[in-house]
């Protein structure tokens, strides 16, 4: 019984060690502004081309965030709130692009229950900033 007990007070500090050292979370502007440093923000567009966007990206209560070659774009949708990094996200694109105004819905990664909508806002793209001499 003492060596069960010794085990179990050694593996809870390997346990709780492991994850101090961790370290917090980020939250969800954090992650934005740690993606987008050396950045700049371009003109908003309405729609981004599901060909070239890459690595789509759903950073929790912010922001969705997708790829295309050296630019990032952004889309901060009107309800974010609602975005969950561990939910599915459901997408029902217009031809080939992704727009403002499709529909996008949220499902639950473990049940596939639908847990919401989210309103698109503008896609804004970030490109590294050009040095300056």
């Amino acid at each position: 019984m003492r060596i069960t007990g010794f085990a179990l007070i050694a593996a809870s500090l390997l346990i709780g060690g492991s994850a101090a050292q961790a370290g917090p979370r980020l939250s969800g502007e954090e992650q934005l502004a740690k993606m987008l440093q050396g950045r700049e923000p371009g003109k908003p567009a309405s729609c981004i081309s599901l060909s070239e966007s890459r690595d789509g990206t759903v950073i929790d209560k912010t922001a969705l965030v997708y790829r295309s070659g050296g630019t990032i774009w952004v889309n901060r949708p009107q309800n974010a709130r609602k975005l969950d990094d561990d939910d599915i996200l459901v997408t029902y694109p217009t031809g080939g692009s992704f727009c403002r105004l499709d529909r996008v819905q949220t499902v639950e990664r473990s049940g596939n229950f639908v847990t919401g909508f989210i309103a698109l806002g503008d896609f804004v793209p970030y490109r590294r900033v050009a040095a300056r001499n």
